[in-house]
């Protein structure tokens, strides 16, 4: 039994070590845009049955360790869903047949069309039994992928980037449904045990309904919060909780596991506050950390290239997946063409090529089912290598260049109110400033005469454009009329790409939630004012710099880089002069200051002070290296 421990324990040190190794060997090939994923099944081909069979394949805790990092795979999938983006927004000014969700879901459909049609020609040529099932494997795309490239693009927020999203995330979802519905009809055959993933389905809208229930008791929230940032770590606990019971209820109804998990994860999604992500890091921490890595690089070890290469019509099996892989795509991305050039047309076909988990995830339930042999399987996984790897490059090669425009840090406030005409004053000493208004003003009632003024509709483009909004960083729209700032904040992105919009929304709190998943900064006016009264009398002094501000103080962000300062108590570090620290952003995370606040690297740090004095306090913390 200790031999045997040793064997798995020297197996487990292999395959977490290479887990480590992989993401920094991928950081210095960042060139060759190599997933970090690709890597770690690389890897596993390197030590497993197709090359030095380094590890215990066969061990049951190391199987189980894989499993359970396939499961978690799966639960994090359903966690980067934001089913908002579904929802059609029938405020936008484009016609119905160019809206996102309406194009997506046409694309889909012939995604779904042709992936059949090449699942029906593999099984009349032998390679499988399953026609249906190949198709669904050959429809699916990479969400992890789409994202982080669109968002990398800047692209997330307009009407193509939309397309896309909307496209990547409808193939993910139903793809991942119909497959579950697929295998429990190849296992049972036209019975009432069909019914059973309805029961399922029931079971997740009763967990949304009491989940939500039970976060809208005050009291109850306030012990969550508490209990989170303890060794408690009650949300992380209640999401694998979640996790486990209904991939345990799929596996009893006879239903995938992976759509339990999956299921799981939307759950999540739904019920936690997606402008706040430490749950989100928290899980993928643990994910990404361990189990995952394990899961891909055993993927690997078990990949069984001596198949793929046992015979002539094996070789010829992928190249002919790897070419419907992309013709399928390429095809179903033609409905983006009436709203888009031929170039985003292909570009956008180009993404969605990309596949990863869930193909993998079917190829590895097919391959159970005995409906593929392990050389389909091998192909399978290998155009997932492929297809991953080469269809960012094909992005960035067919996406039409454009052409970005010199900005200066300027902004445009949208506002015919006091409060725009106080802002722009403020703000005139720091940034050129333009109102632009539907009413009219005098040059005698501009606070400033550095401030320009535009007359005119900001929903016009001509009106927008006319007050530099393609020059300015900054947009701010601060109308009584939601709809109206709606409006202008989705045309200052999405038609000049202004990097900062921002809006109030002075009524209904939660009617430009939406906003907020664009990227949009939504303040809303009760609680600032409760922040300021708050701020007032915990931190008094810092309060009264900030709200009595005179002519001689400027406000200044900076991100810490001197190593000096890292890990040390803010009350140890000595900023010239009168500069005070009144803000730290982590990341995501806003942290109010006190003396025994520990500073880290990356930190940016709002700072107040003397102007004089603030410039050499950006230039002692920006210093790379310690003085």
């Amino acid at each position: 039994m200790e031999g045997n421990n040793t064997e798995v324990l020297t197996s487990l040190l292999l395959i977490t070590t290479l887990a480590a190794i992989v993401p920094l060997l991928a950081t210095r090939l960042q060139r060759f845009r190599i997933p970090i994923v690709v890597g770690e099944i690389i890897v596993g081909i390197i030590i497993g049955k197709s090359g030095f069979h380094w590890v215990a394949s066969d061990s049951e805790i190391i199987q189980f360790l894989a499993w359970f990092g396939f499961i978690f795979l799966m639960f994090l999938s359903g966690l980067e869903l934001d089913f908002g983006a579904l929802l059609p927004d029938n405020k936008d000014n484009i016609p119905f047949w160019k809206r996102p969700l309406v194009m997506a879901t046409e694309s889909f459909i012939i995604t779904l069309a042709l992936g059949m049609s090449v699942g029906f020609l593999m099984k009349n040529q032998g390679m499988t039994d399953a026609a249906t099932l190949m198709g669904l494997i050959l429809s699916t795309t990479s969400l992890g992928v789409v994202m982080p490239i669109l968002k990398e693009k800047r692209l997330v927020t307009s009407s193509y980037g939309q397309t896309i999203l909307v496209a990547a995330l409808l193939a993910d979802f139903i793809t991942l449904f119909l497959l579950s519905i697929d295998v429990a009809f190849i296992v049972k055959g036209i019975t009432l045990d069909l019914l059973l993933i309805l029961v399922l389905l029931l079971v997740v809208a009763i967990f949304l309904r009491v989940g939500k229930f039970l976060l809208s008791i005050p009291w109850l929230g306030q012990v969550l919060q508490e209990l989170a940032e303890t060794t408690a770590q009650i949300r992380v606990r209640g999401s694998f909780a979640l996790m486990v019971a209904l991939a345990a209820l799929a596996s009893v109804l006879g239903v995938e596991v992976i759509l339990g998990a999956f299921l799981a994860g939307a759950i999540v999604s739904i019920l936690s506050d997606r402008n706040n992500p430490v749950l989100r890091e928290k899980l993928d921490a643990i994910g990404f950390g361990f189990f995952i890595p394990i899961f891909f690089i055993m993927v690997g070890v078990n990949l069984d290239l001596k198949a793929l290469l046992s015979s002539p019509e094996n070789l010829i099996l992928l190249p002919e997946l790897l070419t419907a892989a992309f013709v399928i795509k390429f095809g179903a991305a033609l409905v983006f063409k009436p709203a888009f050039s031929w170039r985003e047309t292909f570009a956008g076909g180009a993404l969605l090529s990309a596949r990863l988990s869930l193909i993998i995830a079917a190829s590895a339930i097919t391959l159970d089912l005995g409906m593929i042999t392990d050389a389909v399987n091998t192909a399978i996984i290998l155009v997932a290598i492929i297809t991953v790897s080469i269809s960012p490059i094909l992005f960035d090669v067919l996406l039409p260049q454009r052409e970005e425009k010199k900005r200066h840090r300027g902004a445009i406030i949208v506002s015919s109110r006091e409060l725009g005409l106080a802002l722009a004053k403020r703000l005139a000493d720091y940034m050129p400033v333009t109102i632009v208004s539907r009413m009219p003003f005098r040059k005698s009632d501009l606070p400033n005469p550095k401030i320009h003024f535009v007359q005119g509709d900001a929903r016009d483009p001509a009106v927008l454009r006319k007050a530099g909004a393609e020059e300015v960083t900054n947009l701010i729209a601060l109308s009584a009329e939601s709809a109206f700032n709606e409006a202008v904040c989705k045309l200052a992105l999405h038609t000049f790409g202004i990097e900062n919009v921002i809006t109030w929304q002075p009524y209904e709190q939660h009617r430009l939630d939406h906003l907020e998943r664009l990227g949009i900064k939504v303040i809303y006016p009760g609680m600032a004012t409760l922040m300021a009264l708050e701020g007032s009398v915990l931190f008094p002094q810092s309060y009264d710099v900030i709200s009595h501000q005179a002519e001689d103080m400027e406000i200044r962000q900076v991100r810490l880089q001197n190593q000096r300062y890292h890990h040390k108590a803010l009350k140890e570090v000595r900023l010239p002069g009168d500069v005070l620290v009144v803000g730290i952003r982590r990341k995501e995370e806003r942290l109010i200051p006190h003396g025994e606040t520990d500073l880290k690297l990356g930190d940016v740090l709002l700072l107040v002070g003397s102007p004089a004095f603030i410039e050499d306090a950006v230039r002692v913390l920006e210093e790379e290296e310690g003085i």
